[in-house]
């Protein structure tokens, strides 16, 4: 009986402590839930598309920046990049689209660069003037152009890369995101088929576009295009006017492409001296209506019958 004391408290202490390391580890569950799914975070409306369309109900894919901002200069808030952090799966567009991402503390092992395959094409831009619209602050698109995915090749080669990376996230899934990525790729194929064929229609003819977004897209398709830095919904003052006016001495274009939707009064200006507007929408961030198919679908349509009009 002499030990029946400190074995009872012993007993109890045991116990105790049982009880508090299951506690502990009940706020450390609660704190951070376990995920059913992994998730995939992307960083514009073009790889959110293709991610979600490959991953299917294998992912949870997650894209943040706002409608009203372009994706390219977007800043992620902290919580944003806390996501980022935490993501399974972090999928860039590349070609230095991802500005914040320079400074930002990202587990590179997870981040993966869609655009890296075509690295040695990217196109360099010089001279681009600093410019600022909407909430995104003033920025420049110099340096190396980033609108990838315009060049649907491009797009079939970004697409190929979350292929890649989603199987290897979910193994158990591969064939599933192999059929998936062969109807995407099948679809992006038919879209760089009626570009090619829209394309043919310009004949060589010059072009304007109002923002410095279209390289790869007037390299794949063999565009003739010159471009100013203007906004949709800004309407060009007379010294930009006069620019213009310089430009087509050398490059006498009667048609404008625009990003989005002009001004109207935009397009009665260029309409008084000769130019023509339509809009061929990169589609970076999510659109009003319908996805990036028929969104791109839409673009083309546009542009084909601008070009086959004198």
């Amino acid at each position: 009986m002499k030990h029946s004391l400190p074995l009872f408290v012993g007993a109890v202490g045991f116990l105790v402590g049982t009880i508090g390391c299951e506690d502990t580890a009940l706020r450390k569950t609660e704190a951070l839930p376990q995920r059913t799914k992994p998730e995939v975070w992307v960083t514009n409306y073009p790889l959110n598309y293709f991610t979600t369309r490959l991953a299917g109900e294998l992912a949870t894919v997650i894209y943040k920046a706002p409608s009203d901002e372009d994706p390219a200069f977007w800043k992620p808030s902290d919580e944003d990049l806390s996501g980022f952090q935490q993501a399974d799966l972090i999928i860039s567009n590349g070609a230095t689209y991802e500005k914040w991402a320079a400074t930002a503390s990202l587990p590179e092992e997870k981040v993966i660069d869609t655009a890296a395959g075509f690295s040695t094409q990217f196109i360099e831009t010089k001279d681009a003037t600093t410019h600022s619209h909407g909430n995104e602050g003033a920025h420049s698109h110099g340096g190396t152009a980033f609108t990838t995915w315009i060049d649907f090749k491009q797009a079939i080669e970004q697409a190929n890369a979350v292929r890649g990376a989603l199987a290897k996230l979910c193994p158990q899934g591969a064939t599933a995101i192999d059929e998936r990525f062969a109807a995407l790729k099948s679809d992006l194929a038919s879209l760089d088929a009626t570009m090619e064929k829209a394309a043919k229609a310009a004949g060589g003819r010059p072009l304007m576009a109002s923002h410095p977004i279209y390289q790869y897209w007037a390299r794949r398709y063999g565009l003739n295009v010159a471009t100013v830095l203007w906004e949709p919904e800004n309407v060009p003052d007379d010294a930009a006017m006069d620019t213009l006016q310089k430009i087509l001495k050398d490059h006498p274009a009667t048609l404008m492409i625009w990003e989005d939707t002009p001004d109207p009064a935009s397009v009665a200006k260029l309409k008084a001296i000769g130019v023509s507007s339509v809009v061929f929408a990169p589609t970076a961030n999510t659109p009003d209506s319908g996805d990036f198919l028929s969104a791109m679908k839409t673009n083309i349509q546009q542009v084909e019958q601008a070009f086959a009009t004198p």
